[in-house]
C-alpha cells in the first residue's frame, strides 16, 4: 500500500514523477495575488501556537467547522488555542475528500516534518511538536522554506505602503514583497461608509474631492505613489461589473449626488464605476501595469455573520450572475482607444471557464504575446478538480 502523501502524492504516472522531480518540485513561488500580511513579514512574525498560524485567518478552515457543528467561540472567539486546535482535529476524519483535509496533511510535512495524520487521537502530540518548531519557523522562513521568491499583496489605494518600503530597504531577505492596486472599495458605489472612504482617499491624495474628474485624479495620484514603491499590477475584484458608458458630466451629476449624501441609481452607480475602470484602466497601461479583474464572487451573505464578524470571514460564495457582455463593453473601450493594459482575468464561477477562455483572445494585439491572459483556477477553485476544469478551458 502507498504511503499517503508521499513523494509520488497524486503522480500516476513515470512522466508525471518526471514532469514534478526535475522541473515543478523545486521551481520558485512567484505570487501575484495574495493577501499576506506585510507587517508580519517585516517584522518577522514568531507565531505562539500553529492554532495562531493556521486557524487565525484561515476562513477555509473555518468554513469547515461550522459546517461541522463548531461553535464560534472555538473558530473566531476567544477558546483556549489547544482547544481550537482540537476541534479542528476533531473534525478533520470527516473532510477526506475535501481540498483542505490534503493542504492540513502537507503543510504539517513541508513545515514541521509531521508525517502523523491529524485527527483526535494524535492532536497532542502534533499540537506540542508543531508549537515546537514554530519557536524557529518564523513568517519569513516560511517563505523561504517554500522558495518564495516575489509576492504581490493586496493593498488599498489609501495605505501607506509603510512596510512594503522597509522591506524594500531590507536588503537581506531574498524575498520581494510589492503592493498590488486594489481600488475596491471606491468601486463599490453608495456602500455604508463610502463618503468616508471617499473622505480618506482626498486627505491620502491630497486632492479635494467635490466630482467624479476629481475622484479620478485622486486615484491617479495614489496611483503614481504605489509606482513608486515598485507596484506593477493592479487586483480588482468588482462585485458589480454592469458597464454603462456615459460622459464625464453624468459621472461628475452622479458623484456630486453621493458627496451631497444623496442615493444614486443603479444605472448612475454603474455609470460612475465605468468611469473609473476606464480611467483608471488607462493609467495602467501608461505605466505598463498588469490589470487584473477577479470576477464572481457573492460576497456577505449572512447578514447575521457580517454583523457580528464583519467581511472576509468565510461568508462569501459563487454568484451566478451573467457578466461576460458588461466585461467586453468594458474591456472594448480601453481596447479602442489604444488604453487596454496587459490583462489577466479570473472567474469563481467555473461554468464560466470556457467564456473567459473565448473572450480574451478577442483582445489580443498581435504585438504582446499572451497580452491578455486566463488567471489561474481562483478561490474555491484552486484545488485539484478546479485547477484542472481551468486548464482543459484553457487549451
Amino acid at each position: 500500500m502507498k504511503e499517503f502523501l508521499g513523494n509520488d502524492f497524486l503522480l500516476k504516472t513515470p512522466t508525471a514523477v518526471k514532469l514534478y522531480e526535475d522541473y515543478a518540485k523545486d521551481a520558485p513561488i512567484f505570487d501575484f495575488h495574495c493577501h499576506l500580511n506585510v507587517k508580519e513579514i517585516y517584522e518577522d512574525k514568531k507565531f505562539s501556537t500553529i492554532t495562531e498560524a493556521w486557524l487565525g485567518g484561515d476562513h477555509y478552515k473555518w468554513r469547515l467547522m461550522r459546517e461541522a457543528g463548531v461553535d464560534e467561540s472555538y473558530i473566531t472567539g476567544d477558546k483556549p488555542d489547544y482547544e481550537k486546535f482540537l476541534k479542528y482535529a476533531e473534525v478533520m476524519p470527516y473532510f477526506i475528500g475535501n481540498p483542505v483535509y490534503h493542504w492540513t496533511h502537507l503543510e504539517l510535512k513541508r513545515f514541521f516534518d509531521i508525517d502523523k495524520v491529524l485527527c483526535p487521537a494524535t492532536a497532542k502530540e502534533i499540537y506540542d511538536e508543531a508549537n515546537e518548531k514554530l519557536k524557529t519557523l518564523t513568517a519569513r522562513k516560511m517563505m523561504l522554506k517554500a522558495n518564495v521568491k516575489k509576492v504581490f499583496t493586496t493593498d488599498d489605494p489609501v495605505d501607506d505602503l509603510h512596510y512594503h518600503k522597509l522591506l524594500a530597504e531590507d536588503k537581506e531577505f531574498g524575498v520581494e514583497v510589492k503592493p498590488a492596486f486594489r481600488p475596491d472599495k471606491l468601486l463599490k458605489i453608495g456602500a455604508p461608509g463610502y463618503l468616508e472612504y471617499v473622505e480618506k482617499l482626498s486627505e491620502v491624495s491630497g486632492i479635494k474631492i467635490v466630482d467624479a474628474k476629481t475622484m479620478l485624479e485622486a486615484v491617479i495620484a495614489r496611483i503614481d505613489y504605489f509606482d513608486k514603491v515598485g507596484c506593477v499590477c493592479s487586483d480588482q475584484a468588482p462585485e458589480d461589473m454592469t458597464y454603462c458608458r456615459g460622459n464625464e458630466e453624468e459621472a461628475n451629476a452622479t458623484a456630486k449626488k453621493l458627496l451631497d449624501g444623496k442615493t444614486v441609481s443603479e444605472e448612475e452607480a454603474a455609470v460612475l464605476r465605468t468611469y473609473l475602470l476606464v480611467g483608471i484602466g488607462k493609467e495602467y497601461k501608461k505605466r505598463n501595469w498588469v490589470m487584473q479583474y477577479h470576477v464572481g464572487a457573492l460576497r456577505n451573505n449572512s447578514a447575521r455573520a457580517f454583523k457580528t464578524l464583519g467581511p472576509d470571514t468565510g461568508f462569501d460564495s459563487i454568484a451566478d450572475k451573467p457578466f461576460i457582455a458588461d466585461l467586453s463593453h468594458l474591456l472594448s473601450d480601453m481596447d479602442e482607444d489604444g488604453n487596454l493594459p496587459k490583462t489577466i482575468l479570473y472567474c469563481l464561477n467555473p461554468r464560466d471557464n470556457e467564456v473567459i477562455a473565448t473572450l480574451m483572445n478577442c483582445f489580443q494585439d498581435g504585438l504582446t504575446a499572451g497580452k491578455i491572459q486566463f488567471g489561474s483556477a481562483w478561490w474555491f477553485n484552486d484545488q485539484k478538480d478546479g485547477i484542472l476544469r481551468q486548464l482543459n478551458a484553457l487549451s
